[in-house]
């Protein structure tokens, strides 16, 4: 019995030894062994050895895992089999995994991420799908769309774009960019990339539709054959502009497009300036590490810096493995984690710490290759920093970083932006689509025998001011005339534009040069650079001929009404002043006989009679028997006289014009557009189809809608089909047709032709630019052209040599007729005034002399008399008022009796300063 006691409890030891050996083989502390899983596509051993590298990585650095050894445990699976991977993920399952990385292929990720869920492991994801419905145990290494989505956002408000085109291939690229067309600010059309590798049909497209800034949205071994392709037809050139989304630009090979001039922007989250980065990349280039098999590094391509560059998806891989190795060691700390196999039965209970690991790897943060890597607490990463890179003729170059903190910081200089484009410039050859008009282009007249060629073919105003701005620019370019003879207008049946504006828009020339409008709807299309002349729509008339004059009142007219006016207001004024000044002065006093005595009075001679008449002869240039004898009367006299003189001669040489212009006065007066519109006699027309004619008939004032209804209805038709045909008819039809067309033309015109004029003045304002294809980068170097040209007066130099001087200019000027008359006009108060008010500066010195007369008369009577100044001052002026002959103050002498006139012979009145008067006198 004991034996056999002894039997079964040595039975039971045994059982219970087996029993601890078995559950030590199957749960591992992390204390001693920790495997992390990887499924990755049989093609794409990068990944493979990215995801060992890192393992090792951890394991050579102390401050990871310190008591734990990290190995991996890889699967390969065959891209897009959900099937095979089903089963390999439930594999790594059953052997005691913590966590699991991959596959790339949305279908198979998506599989292994339900297997994940369900027993509670963590799954990190590294490419750049995501599912659209959220797991709990999913982490997403990769930026959010909605970040990447404002990365974008930001980056192209500070390109400074606003109407754009999507180049995408599938529904994550579409999800990418969705942001981007919600803002309403900007003009976005979405073009879809077909499946084959063929993309030239819609890039042809896009180029016919004149797209110059495209959004590429395409998977990175796609990149280069778009480019490419968009080069073959096109869409490579100074003028367009790419934004691609993918952050692998890097790793694509660019060398052919570099030197095109094509603004080519990109973000990248792998730095290649990073310490971190430039050690795993020198471990990979020099196999410093071998895993025992041959695999290509984790690069695609060697720039000309001689450095490689890292695909995101695998420095995520590496950054991912650090991530779980960090909350591992943080986990490891608090709690002693258990691993234990997990299989892919309904029965089977999850991993109980798997919880616990993923809230530690939302916590933990790392800095690895691609830079500070946090997740919140939905497992995704929406915490970046990207560089913004841009391709220079070097490769490609950072001008620039963002954040989902800060936005773009642009490191790029306007200094380095305008050095490159003008380095492009000086490169190129401009093209220049034109037309001819005079006086901005014209074929050159030339005597000799020998054909001109190239630029040298034409001349002109827009010839010349291109040769200033290419001596300011220092770039090359050559002249075509535009192909269908037009400037540029919406054709609705083609849906295109025509002229110089659908050229630049087709990228057949850089620059559209000549009379070239600035409006809203070429402005929509293409760029404008600065005016460089304005402008207005005038009317254009034939000067009057020669006819008899039918006035009776011509001879008023050399004066204006106002100056009529004011010179009866003068003659007035200046008599009233006149006869107030001799009474007011002691010395115009003068001896009167009175009739039916033997005496001589003192008396005054200026009554208000004889100073009006006094007045008069002075305005008619005749002299009168009085005149005046104190000095405040003789300024005011001499006054009189200078003013008259002014008067009469300004009229008389007036008056001899306008009647040599009388006899040239049209049958209606037309001052301008209102003139026209209140009249049918004349009839008045435009171009049939151009920019005056809309001008009519888009205007919402009465007096044009009336005018746009008068020209419909006229029959025959007012219009005509160029201004060349508008000009003869206006001289054809002398006074009977007025055209409407550009005021500089008009000046040109009638530079030349001295029996046309312009009658009115400007119904609108509109200016003359260079127009560019959309997005040019010229557009600012044209403009600080365009500037400097102005301010050195250029510009008007320019316009007076073909205006004034070239090709007959200068024959006519608008201050002579069309027989070289001067032309006659009223005179205003703006012309003379300044005689009137000379008159009025002698009136003031008038007066003040009087006063001083008076006051010293005064002081040398009251002296005599004994009495005060200011008595003797008044009883002057008394007498002077009250106007009555004193008979006790007369001087007896004898009359003449030989002559009945009792003015003839009369004794000649005394010398104001000699006489000695009387104590007390009367004035008469």
């Amino acid at each position: 019995m004991a034996v056999c006691r002894g039997c079964r409890m040595g039975g039971c030891l045994l059982l219970l030894i087996i029993i601890l050996l078995v559950t030590s083989s199957t749960l591992v502390s992390t204390a001693e062994h920790v495997r992390i899983g990887g499924l990755f596509e049989a093609d794409n051993q990068r990944h493979v050895t990215a995801f060992r590298y890192a393992v090792d990585a951890i394991n050579s650095d102390s401050s990871f895992l310190t008591t734990t050894h990290l190995s991996s445990q890889v699967e390969q699976i065959s891209p897009a089999d959900s099937f095979a991977a089903s089963r390999k993920v439930c594999s790594l399952l059953s052997s005691g995994i913590v966590s699991i990385f991959g596959p790339k292929s949305p279908r198979s990720s998506w599989h292994v991420q339900s297997v994940c869920d369900s027993l509670e492991v963590p799954h990190v994801h590294t490419s750049s799908h995501y599912s659209d419905v959220g797991t709990d145990f999913s982490l997403y290494l990769y930026p959010h769309p909605d970040t990447l989505s404002q990365a974008y956002i930001d980056v192209i408000n500070t390109l400074g774009w606003h109407k754009f085109s999507i180049f995408y291939e599938n529904d994550d690229g579409l999800v990418r960019t969705q942001a981007l067309l919600k803002n309403q600010l900007w003009q976005v059309t979405l073009r879809q990339l077909p499946a084959s590798p063929d993309y030239r049909g819609v890039l042809k497209e896009a180029k016919e539709a004149g797209v110059t800034h495209m959004v590429l949205d395409a998977q990175n071994h796609n990149i280069y054959t778009v480019l490419k392709q968009a080069q073959q037809v096109g869409l490579m050139t100074s003028y367009h502009n790419y934004f691609i989304t993918s952050l692998d630009l890097e790793t694509i090979d660019l060398e052919e497009f570099r030197h095109g001039g094509t603004n080519i922007t990109s973000l990248r989250l792998v730095s290649p300036d990073n310490p971190l980065v430039q050690q795993v990349i020198q471990d990979w280039v020099f196999g410093e590490l071998n895993y025992g098999r041959t695999v290509d590094p984790p690069t695609t391509t060697l720039q000309s810096s001689n450095r490689s560059f890292l695909e995101t998806e695998v420095a995520l891989l590496y950054d991912g493995v650090q991530l779980v190795a960090k909350a591992l060691t943080d986990l490891d700390r608090s709690h002693r984690v258990q691993v234990r196999p997990l299989q892919c039965d309904i029965d089977s209970s999850p991993w109980e710490y798997g919880t616990s690991l993923l809230n530690y790897i939302k916590l933990v943060q790392v800095e690895g290759l691609t830079g500070l890597i946090k997740l919140d607490s939905e497992g995704f990463r929406r915490d970046v920093t990207l560089d913004i890179i841009e391709l220079t003729q070097l490769g490609l170059k950072r001008i620039g970083t963002w954040s989902s903190v800060n936005g773009t910081n642009y490191t790029k200089s306007d200094t380095e932006v305008q050095l490159g484009v003008l380095d492009n410039l000086h490169k190129n050859t401009l093209v220049i689509t034109t037309i001819l008009s005079e006086p901005y282009m014209m074929l050159r007249e030339t005597t000799s025998q020998k054909p001109t060629t190239g630029n040298d073919r034409y001349e002109g105003f827009c010839v010349d001011l291109i040769k200033e701005m290419a001596s300011i620019l220092g770039f090359n370019y050559t002249f075509k005339l535009v192909d269908d003879g037009n400037y540029g207008a919406w054709d609705e049946t083609q849906q295109r534009y025509s002229g110089m504006i659908g050229e630049l828009l087709t990228q057949k020339a850089d620059l559209a040069v000549g009379d070239l409008t600035i409006n809203y709807k070429r402005e929509q299309a293409v760029d404008f650079t600065q005016p460089w002349m304005s402008f207005g729509i005038s009317i254009l008339f034939a000067k009057p001929s020669m006819r008899e004059s039918t006035s009776l009142f011509t001879f008023l007219r050399p004066l204006s009404c106002d100056v009529w006016v004011y010179l009866v207001v003068a003659y007035l004024g200046v008599s009233l002043v006149l006869f107030l000044l001799a009474r007011l002065s002691p010395y115009e006093r003068v001896p009167v006989y009175v009739m039916g005595e033997k005496s001589v009075s003192l008396g005054n001679q200026y009554t208000l009679c004889n100073s009006l008449w006094f007045t008069t002869g002075g305005l008619v240039q005749r002299a009168t028997h009085h005149m005046p004898r104190a000095c405040s009367t003789r300024i005011m006299a001499g006054i009189w006289w200078l003013f008259t003189l002014l008067m009469v001669s300004s009229y008389t040489a007036n008056l001899v014009s306008f009647l040599t212009l009388d006899h040239m006065q049209p049958q209606l007066l037309i001052e301008g557009a209102e003139d026209l519109a209140h009249q049918t006699k004349i009839r008045y027309g435009t171009v049939t189809q151009g920019l005056t004619r809309n001008f009519f008939q888009s205007s919402q004032l009465a007096t044009h809608q009336r005018m746009f209804s008068f020209m419909e209805s006229v029959r025959p038709s007012v219009y005509v089909r160029s201004t060349s045909e508008g000009v003869q008819r206006v001289r054809k039809e002398r006074g009977r047709y007025a055209f409407f067309m550009e005021s500089l033309s008009i000046e040109y015109i009638t530079q030349r032709n001295c029996d046309l004029m312009q009658i009115g003045g400007l119904l609108d304002s509109k200016s003359y630019g260079i127009a560019l294809p959309p997005g040019s980068p010229f557009l600012r170097p044209l403009n600080d052209a365009l500037l400097k040209i102005q301010e050195e007066g250029k510009l008007q130099m320019l316009k007076n040599k073909w205006w004034q001087e070239k090709r007959g200019g200068g024959r006519c000027h608008q201050d002579t007729d069309y027989r070289g008359q001067p032309l006659a006009s009223q005179l205003t108060l703006d012309r003379i005034g300044g005689v009137f008010l000379l008159l009025l500066a002698g009136v003031g010195v008038a007066l003040v002399v009087a006063v001083c007369e008076l006051i010293c008369k005064s002081r040398k009577q009251a002296s005599e008399k004994q009495v005060s100044v200011w008595s003797e001052m008044s009883e002057e002026l008394k007498n002077s008022i009250h106007s009555t002959p004193n008979t006790n103050t007369t001087t007896t002498t004898t009359r003449p009796r030989e002559n009945n006139n009792p003015l003839e012979g009369s004794i000649p009145p005394p010398d104001p300063y000699t006489l000695t008067y009387p104590d007390k006198q009367q004035i008469i």
